[in-house]
């Protein structure tokens, strides 16, 4: 009796009955067999995905096989970061008398595992290095990755005896959830020395794959994220293949704390929260000119490209969600009220509301497309636990845009809708990855749309030339997307814009155009956002520029310094100039040395500081330093020019980067 399985390469390769991934690596070769962690098994031709597994589990007959090693990127890294989990957890029991374990997965960016500590019992980043050693007694004994497939019964004994609270509770709703046609007949828990895991795997063959590892912080996290349940102890770490990586990985956390904006929003006094208003920024003075500086841009910007602007409440009557499908994906994130025995609720969305002026009127095909946009203001209750300075708010302020255009249309409109997001994304150095996120299991809308909605957008992709991935499963609730994914300046990811369409809402709101048949047809709909929202666009931004803003961009672009009382008139007048071309410069006319004056305008990393004493005065000049962004242009240190000069230099800077007017055909580009 024998198998046989397909390699990547299309080759058969025959193998004994019964044989395991490492069978079929060691039959491939010596070298590969070594190497090996785990293995990828699919059945494509049956519409089935690829499913890593342990080394040690029998292959399927007639599946398609491709082994994993650590050059097998993310894959090979969650592989070993699921270790390592374990390991955490194994170290922690034994350090820990009365500890109980909940789960640990491998995420993003490394794993975590929540525990229960005794009471009494807390634990800090100070217990780490205690921590680490015991994983790497249990790394360097190499123990082995044991899998086990028993009844749920049987499992679920095991951690009653050893008063596993929380695995009991889980192995309880995996039974509970299971189709009662087809009954749960098995778990799997995984052991390595002395423990032992409820757990689906896949592991590496041994802990000592682990090779590169750091624990890196404690929080606290709400078992099952549910508020009214015991707040577990979660540590986090990560994991590499060599400590070349892991030195490379704390170099970039290390550029991350240094750039994060909660801490230079502070420095540079850019916005505050309270907790009078929670998840709800106060913009500064300076952070509000950020703020004015991208509405400029994306106001004229939408202007260029035929879109009118158009301004919407934000409390409706929540029969409006209930027919646009918020109410049932949304309404645990909505904050609702009464007016006059009427239920209310803050928009989650503006879509809907951009459909009522739709419909507020007879429309033609001569009148679409027909574009909306509003720097849409809209509330979501996000739990306390998940906020996170500007990246996580419960107030939104969406850069949005809603299009109703014909069938024929669409491709045309999501084209230039990506075109503009180019453009934007260009003036900030990101270069948009593309993903086309597919429908969702809970949705609205009959199969029928979804393909034709899903074609239309991959056919616009196509269309243009442009390289995409596949996101299944993550559209919106109704309809497919195309997401935009940036990489910052420190190599971390951040998903921006989306263009999504939608043939479901124009259905549930009967919307209408007359055509030129003079019957009535449905038109469809385009969401579009291209920074996401301005709250979490000015985060990332300020943690990619690490706060040295560009000079358009910058919230005091210049700095008027006297070098004594006695210029302080002079600087003045140089302000006032300034001002009257709608620069952001100010005076600093302190009684303090010109020395302290520099090294805080530098601090505040204002671009263009111009130093004025008895020689520019005399002169009509001023005396130029640079920082920043703006040093990077070229402005030399101390360099002398003519107020006028200087002026036409910051204009230039500004024109030549997102205000600069564009030729007429390069306008909807």
């Amino acid at each position: 009796m024998s198998i046989t399985v397909t390699l990547p390469d299309g080759k058969p390769l025959e193998l004994p009955d019964g044989a395991t991934g490492a069978d079929a690596a060691a039959a491939i070769g010596p070298g590969l067999a070594r190497a090996a962690l785990a293995i990828e098994v699919s059945h494509p031709e049956a519409g089935e995905e690829g499913e890593v597994r342990d080394l040690a589990r029998a292959l399927p007959d007639g599946a398609r096989v491709s082994i994993i090693t650590a050059k097998s990127g993310e894959k090979a890294l969650e592989l070993i970061r699921h270790d390592a989990a374990h390991v955490l957890a194994a170290a922690v029991m034994d350090l820990y008398d009365g500890v109980k374990i909940s789960i640990g997965p491998a995420i993003a960016e490394g794993f975590y595992y929540d525990f229960e500590f005794p009471d009494g019992t807390a634990v800090s980043e100070a217990d780490f290095p205690r921590i680490e050693e015991r994983m790497r007694e249990h790394i360097k004994a190499a123990e082995t990755f044991q899998r086990r497939d028993v009844s749920p019964a049987e499992a679920r004994e095991r951690f009653v005896a050893e008063r596993q609270d929380y695995k009991v509770e889980l192995i309880d709703d995996l039974v509970a959830s299971a189709d009662p046609a087809h009954p749960l007949k098995t778990v799997s828990l995984y052991t390595n020395g002395p423990f032992t895991d409820l757990c689906r795997g896949p592991h590496a063959p041994t802990t000592q794959t682990v090779s590169a590892f750091k624990l890196g912080s404690v929080a606290g996290a709400y078992w099952r994220g549910d508020s009214d349940r015991t707040m577990l102890t979660r540590i986090y770490g990560t994991a590499f293949f060599s400590k070349k990586e892991l030195a490379e990985h704390e170099e970039r956390l290390e550029q991350a704390r240094a750039r994060d904006h909660r801490k230079l929003g502070r420095e540079l006094d850019l916005f505050m929260f309270s907790e009078l208003s929670p998840g709800s920024p106060f913009w500064k003075p300076a952070g509000l000119a950020i703020w004015n500086a991208l509405s400029e841009l994306w106001r004229s910007e939408n202007r260029r490209r035929g879109y009118r602007e158009v301004k919407t409440p934000i409390l409706f009557d929540v029969e409006l969600f209930k027919q646009s499908g918020h109410w049932d994906t949304y309404r645990d994130h909505m904050y609702f009220t009464d007016v006059e025995d009427r239920p209310m609720g803050l928009k989650p969305m503006n879509c809907p509301a951009h459909i009522q002026i739709y419909k507020d009127a007879r429309r033609s095909y001569r009148d679409l497309p027909i574009r909306y946009s509003e720097a849409g203001l809209v509330h979501r209750h996000e739990p306390s636990g998940t906020l996170h300075g500007l990246m996580r708010v419960r107030h939104i302020t969406q850069d949005d845009a809603h299009i109703f255009c014909t069938e024929e249309q669409v491709q045309q409109e999501v084209v230039q809708c990506l075109r503009f997001g180019f453009f934007l994304y260009e003036l900030f150095g990101f270069e948009p990855r593309l993903e086309l996120s597919t429908r969702p299991e809970k949705r609205i809308g009959s199969e029928e749309m979804w393909d034709r909605a899903e074609g239309a957008l991959a056919g616009a992709l196509e269309a243009e030339g442009l390289n995409y991935e596949l996101n299944p499963g993550d559209g919106a609730f109704y309809g497919p997307k195309i997401d935009l994914h940036m990489t910052d300046s420190i190599g971390r990811s951040w998903q921006l814009g989306t263009v999504q369409l939608d043939y479901s809402m124009p259905e549930r709101f009967d919307l209408l155009y007359t055509g030129a048949d003079n019957g009535e047809h449905r038109p469809v709909m385009i969401h579009r956002a291209l920074m996401g929202s301005f709250e979490r666009f000015i985060g990332i931004l300020i943690e990619h520029y690490a706060g040295e803003f560009p000079v358009w961009l910058a919230p005091v672009q210049a700095i008027v310094l006297p070098v004594s009382d006695r210029f302080n008139d002079y600087a003045a007048s140089v302000r006032d100039r300034l001002l009257d071309e709608q620069a952001r410069v100010e005076l600093d006319d302190r009684n303090e040395s010109i020395g302290r004056k520099i090294r805080e305008a530098e601090l505040r990393k204002i671009p263009y500081m111009l130093v004025v004493g008895e020689r520019e005065a005399g002169e009509g000049t001023v005396a130029v330093r640079t920082h920043g962004a703006a040093g990077e242009r070229g402005g030399g240190e101390g360099e002398g020019v003519s107020v006028e000069q200087f002026s036409e230099r910051l204009l230039g800077e500004l024109y030549s980067s997102a205000l600069k007017p564009r030729k007429s055909s390069e306008r909807h580009a």
